[in-house]
């Protein structure tokens, strides 16, 4: 192009071009800014070297702090958890669907995978229930999603708790298990107060494979449980 033919410096059109070519780019960066966000809660597993932060202080801290303490002389005799099953009881919403509904999204919300709803084996007049009707949700928790559920519950959850004075000792059942309740299901960050219409209570059964419940309170030590003394 000649000298004559070229827009002058500062021309609009150039601007006008140099915008347009932005603009192209634009959607292929928001897809390479897409591809590389964090996941929500409970999708991490689909990164291969992603590892939850509890797993690792398993590997690392708890179980040779559990070897050297009771001198396991096999790493697979040390007591490990096996499951979290988090329960919700609805009982008083049975009659009402949409209770129960959000009941079923508020624990999905809070464990990061898909709920069951329980319901009654038999009828029980006093209490206006029929066989078969909703009165729960549960879900069982394994695996990575156990130990980011476990994390959320010690580092966030608790500390939220109104008046918290600690986790009672007592209720271990005898063969290495440990029950707890909470009584207010919003004091986890996944819930929004501002909508939620019903405060749920919720039962808290951590399954591990300690023999006795000795065992199964220095592993749920390890992974900082506050209890009282």
């Amino acid at each position: 192009m000649s000298e004559a033919g070229k827009a002058p410096k500062g021309d609009p059109r150039e601007a006008d071009k140099a915008a347009a070519k932005a603009e192209k780019k634009a959607p292929k960066k928001r897809e390479e800014k897409a591809a590389g966000t964090k996941v929500a809660v409970g999708e991490q597993a689909h990164d291969p070297n992603y590892t939850p932060r509890f797993k690792k202080r398993y590997q690392d801290v708890v179980k040779p702090e559990l070897m050297k303490k009771f001198g396991y002389k096999n790493a697979m005799q040390v007591p490990k958890i096996n499951k979290i099953v988090l329960n919700i009881g609805a009982g008083e919403a049975a009659s009402d669907s949409k209770k129960i509904q959000a009941a079923v999204n508020d624990l999905t919300a809070i464990a990061g995978q898909k709920v069951v709803i329980t319901r009654a084996k038999k009828a029980i007049a006093t209490y206006k229930i029929r066989e078969g009707l909703p009165i729960g949700v549960k879900v069982t928790l394994r695996k990575d999603k156990m130990y980011e559920f476990l994390d959320r519950l010690i580092t966030m959850a608790l500390p939220r708790v109104r008046d918290f004075r600690g986790l009672n000792a007592k209720s271990f059942d005898g063969r290495g298990n440990y029950a707890m309740g909470l009584k207010e299901h919003i004091v986890f960050v996944e819930i929004d107060y501002d909508k939620t219409e019903t405060v749920w209570g919720m039962d808290i059964i951590f399954n591990t494979s300690a023999k006795t419940d000795a065992e199964a309170r220095a592993l749920l030590e390890g992974f900082q449980f506050p209890f009282m003394n």
